[in-house]
């Protein structure tokens, strides 16, 4: 059944963005502009180790209690954000947002579970469902947060508080959707048994996918990070950065459902090779300024779904889910962090420079290992 994932991944997510944002807004207050972006960071550090987290619950107590703890963990953080937003230190602020990474790295996770949750000939879809989902769930919790600083307001609570007490609310009916979710594993036999691949080579197969998943995040993130100071440097406003990101943000989420449907039908390497080839042209198309430019960070967002959901697919079952999940997010405060002074040292052609250094190696193996599988058939 993936109502209950689908549904608790999209409000895992609508709190997440809520606080993020208002986070932001509050630290400004009280500690200054300089130290803003730290809540945040906690939230970005949250999530990595929440996922090493659930992942060891996942193996102790099964997946679908694993998310429901994470959840939990998620619940407790919003309620210390609540109690930071009505004037205790911001110190539990950052506490707050670094349980409730947990949280997050619970809904990142559980598109494992809506693949266990299917027949095999649909897990891709399955998953691909919840990453659908999430975003939904990002999209609409930024249109409840001015209600819910009148509802803050009309308690007698500051307006600031509005948007934590929205990520309680909404992280709390996450933790009550993920107690309907059963993860059983659906058993199908393989139609030619003889053709299933040996430990060896199905390990290093399971291990080049996680590097086109960490490689496809690292390379998107670091492209998009440069992104607010490119188009400032070229005195472009902030309705232009608006639709830049919009169509970077569709690139990511909006194919997801025809991406599980093509790794259904053709298996992960197809479309993690396709991602890879995506990844190069559009860190290329990057380094022209002109019209190319939007319609890279679109092809940019759908390179990351195809090397994300197809690496995922290839993961789903082995102990490497958690771990790579918890790269991913912690390569992408040190992307973050480092994307925007690459871009002084050499712009866009310096990134696109490294993003290809990055991708085309890999690219190359999974191409060889596909041309290697269609030689034995």
């Amino acid at each position: 059944m993936l109502l209950p994932v689908v549904l608790a991944a999209a409000l895992m997510n609508a709190a997440m963005v809520a606080a993020s944002a208002v986070s932001t807004i509050l630290t400004a207050d009280e500690l200054g502009s300089s130290l803003a972006g730290v809540p945040n960071t906690a939230g970005v550090l949250g999530t990595a180790a929440g996922a090493i987290a659930v992942g060891r619950w996942t193996t102790r107590l099964g997946r679908a209690h694993a998310l429901r703890l994470g959840y939990g963990v998620g619940v407790a953080g919003a309620a210390l954000t609540v109690v930071a937003a009505v004037g205790a230190p911001v110190g539990l602020l950052v506490a707050g947002m670094f349980l409730l990474g947990a949280g997050n790295a619970a809904s990142l996770l559980s598109r494992y579970a809506a693949g266990e949750a299917v027949p095999e000939a649909r897990r891709a879809s399955a998953m691909s469902a919840v990453v659908w989902a999430s975003t939904a769930g990002a999209a609409g919790g930024p249109f409840l947060m001015a209600p819910s600083q009148s509802f803050a307001s009309w308690l007698g609570l500051p307006a600031v508080a509005g948007p934590f007490l929205l990520a309680v609310a909404a992280v709390f009916g996450a933790l009550v959707a993920s107690t309907y979710i059963r993860t059983v594993q659906v058993v199908e036999q393989p139609a030619h048994p003889q053709h299933e691949e040996p430990a060896g080579p199905r390990r290093t197969s399971v291990l080049l996918a996680a590097g086109v998943m960490v490689a496809g995040h690292l390379v998107m993130v670091a492209l998009m990070s440069a992104v607010p100071v490119h188009t400032h440097s070229h005195g472009e406003g902030l309705g232009l950065l608006g639709v830049m990101l919009s169509a970077h943000t569709l690139g990511m989420f909006a194919l997801s459902p025809l991406t599980g449907w093509w790794i259904d039908r053709t298996g992960p390497r197809p479309v993690m090779l396709t991602g890879l080839l995506l990844l190069v042209v559009a860190a290329v198309l990057t380094t022209q300024s002109g019209p190319a430019f939007t319609p890279a960070l679109f092809l940019l967002g759908y390179a990351w779904n195809l090397c994300y959901l197809g690496g995922s697919a290839r993961l789903l079952g082995t102990p490497f889910e958690s771990k790579v999940e918890s790269s991913i997010w912690a390569i992408s405060a040190l992307a973050a962090a480092t994307s925007p002074w690459l871009y002084t040292l050499g712009g866009y052609l310096l990134l696109a420079v490294i993003s290809c250094v990055l991708a085309v190696p890999l690219l190359l193996l999974v191409l060889r290992r596909t041309t290697l599988r269609v030689t034995q058939r």
